[in-house]
């Protein structure tokens, strides 16, 4: 499923947010303390990767508005999603009448409990006039049977026929008439079998006919609860991330082992076992050659592992060419970074380099192994303000990872002119805030001049340098409004 849009209400700044229409990357433009973060948490709430769980009045519930206000079911995220086609057959096998449906709703309150819709779900109808034929041709075929068979029998198999011919009568509770329709219809079977009574084939053909339709009515309950269950489980999991925490340049693989085995990995284990994922190394292999002194193997797996990092980053990270290397001391395993191009060759630990370069390894080693069969891989990343420690030019390089090497879809916050997609102008909101509104969203680049501010900077910006403009930008920077 693909996120369509979204709506957050009820949810600290925001009242009403709007519908916010969602692409495979959507970038939310907006001044400080506009609101952006809050739109992302909310959503998040819809289906963390971390599980479900209620949300906080105190905490969450807009400050203006009294808690009474607030109850389990108060709506906070209203969403709306496009099915692909396995997605619209799945749902059709299960539940026939939507056979039409190409988008799902879901929601959320400060409850655990969510909602889903099924949108161009078909009625719940019947051909009444069908029906009515069917039966008219039925009863008398039944009795005229019942002329033919043993006279014990015969008035039984017409007293059926009777019972048949009132219960199929229709009434405006399809549901109710079908249950009793399938009872009927069973009844009607079982009295022809005992008399040993036959119908033509064309009447027999009747019957399954009305059996599969009443059937079906009958089934349409259960197999709409199982389809917005289905909906459920197959919405796909949001992660949010505001902090890009730096992952140590040392780090200890046999602590590492010990604390994961007792499932008290702290987040510095956690990291390193994100590196090794994306490095492909296996932490118990290495100390298991460790543990039989096979130290040209362990030395021959880093090395390859470096080379592999070294790789990506280097096609990642364009401010200037890099090299990372595993070093192996004992059960250590340090993370080496160096400039190859330098005069100078110098190495240091990853823990001495740049703090925007820490939190670009750091970005590359964490997505890398969620997204590469990780907890993210069918998930929608939410990014808070990604890159904030980025020269410039290293925030273009980022935004253009996050269009060529993810198939996520990405939501994401900024007011840097450097992450604004100005080929994408489709993919651009703003966020502003006001004083009895709260924060609102617009699809369109509309708000007052701070909120604007990135969006006009990064227009102006390609098209001086000249290095991305098209006339769509051209047209873009000359319909922004200022409010």
């Amino acid at each position: 499923m693909r996120l369509a849009s979204f709506q957050i209400t009820n949810f600290r700044s925001i009242n009403d947010s709007g519908s916010i229409d969602s692409t495979q990357l959507t970038a939310i433009l907006g001044r400080n303390d506009s609101g952006k973060s809050n739109l992302l948490r909310a959503l998040h709430s819809l289906n963390p990767a971390e599980g479900i769980t209620e949300l906080s009045p105190i905490k969450d519930f807009p400050r203006h508005r009294r808690l009474e206000e607030c109850q389990a079911d108060t709506p906070v995220v209203a969403t709306r999603w496009a099915l692909d086609e396995g997605e619209w057959a799945e749902l059709a096998e299960m539940l026939p009448r939507a056979a039409n449906v190409r988008h799902v709703t879901a929601g959320r309150g400060y409850g655990t409990a969510r909602w889903t819709g099924l949108e161009g779900l078909a009625e719940l109808s019947l051909d009444v006039s069908d029906i009515k034929g069917k039966v008219r041709k039925i009863v008398p075929a039944v009795k005229a049977a019942a002329e033919k068979v043993a006279e014990e029998a015969r008035a039984t198999l017409e007293q059926e026929a009777d019972a048949f011919d009132a219960a199929m009568i229709l009434s405006p509770d399809y549901i109710r008439w079908s249950e009793g329709a399938v009872k009927a219809l069973q009844t009607l079977r079982k009295a022809l079998a005992a008399a040993d009574a036959e119908l033509s084939d064309k009447q027999e053909q009747m019957l399954v006919e009305l059996e599969d339709m009443a059937r079906a009515i009958a089934n349409d309950t259960p197999a709409l609860a199982k389809a917005k269950q289905w909906v459920l489980e197959k919405l796909p999991r949001f992660i949010y991330v505001d902090e890009y925490p730096a992952l140590p340049g040392r780090q200890n693989i046999a602590d590492y082992l010990v604390r994961k085995g007792w499932g008290q990995a702290a987040p510095v284990q956690q990291g390193f076992e994100k590196l090794c994922k994306a490095a492909g190394l296996d932490p118990q292999q290495l100390q298991d050659l460790l543990d039989k002194n096979d130290l040209a193997t362990r030395n021959q797996l880093v090395n390859r592992a470096g080379a592999v990092v070294t790789s990506e980053i280097r096609r990642l990270w364009k401010d200037r060419e890099l090299k990372v290397r595993f070093n192996l001391d004992g059960p250590y395993m340090d993370t080496l970074v160096s400039d190859p191009d330098d005069t100078y060759e110098v190495e240091v630990n990853l823990d001495e380099r740049s703090r925007g370069f820490q939190w670009f390894f750091s970005f590359y080693i964490t997505f890398f192994a969620d997204t590469k069969g990780g907890r993210a891989g069918d998930a929608i990343l939410l990014l808070d303000e990604p890159g904030l420690h980025l020269h410039a030019r290293s925030q273009a390089d980022l935004l253009e990872h996050f269009e060529r090497d993810f198939g996520n879809q990405i939501i994401y916050t900024t007011h840097s002119p450097f992450m604004v997609p100005v080929h994408r102008p489709d993919a651009v909101r703003t966020a502003s805030m006001g004083p009895s509104t709260g924060t609102i969203v617009s699809n369109k680049a509309e708000g007052d001049e701070r909120t604007l501010y990135p969006l006009r900077a990064a227009l102006m910006l390609s098209r001086m340098t000249n290095e991305s403009a098209t006339p769509v930008e051209e047209s873009t920077l000359a319909a922004v409004p200022v409010q």
